[in-house]
């Protein structure tokens, strides 16, 4: 059965409690990575947790990842807007991977709405708070078929 899932947080997300909550939602990044466990579980996926904030480390726990995962669930945070070694690192990792944003990055400082994983990802789910990360993992689940 495919369901091992890497969640991959990026940078800041370990200050998650310290970033606005209008935008973030005021959860710990332990209380968010307890609730992306739960709906792991709820559906039947085994995630598997990773956060730094070095971009090297990121691309090589990526390009490690078929080796512990079936698919990626990503939030690479600001990283998500220049580092282009990270979207060639997906690809490198062959995985189904769906991009996830607590906030609405579109909607958001113009900066924010380009994102170096689009091409790369099945889905992109950004603007539903913790429960985006339930709407990526329904895609992964679904693209693991």
């Amino acid at each position: 059965m495919r369901n091992r899932i890497a969640v991959l947080h990026g940078v800041n997300l370990d200050a998650l409690d310290r970033r606005p909550a209008e935008h973030y939602g005021g959860l710990t990044f332990t209380q968010l990575e307890q609730r992306i466990d739960r709906f792991a579980h709820e559906l039947g996926l085994d995630a598997r947790f990773f956060q730094t904030n070095f971009e090297g480390a990121f691309v090589e726990e990526l390009h490690k990842s078929s080796d512990i995962a079936d698919a990626l669930l990503l939030n690479p945070g600001a990283w998500t807007h220049y580092a282009w070694a990270i979207r060639d690192a997906v690809e490198v990792a062959g995985l189904p991977a769906v991009e996830v944003h607590l906030s609405d990055v579109k909607h958001r400082e113009p900066f924010r709405r380009l994102s170096v994983l689009e091409g790369v990802v099945v889905a992109t789910v950004s603007g539903q708070g913790v429960e985006g990360y339930r709407a990526g993992l329904e895609h992964l689940k679904t693209a693991l078929g």
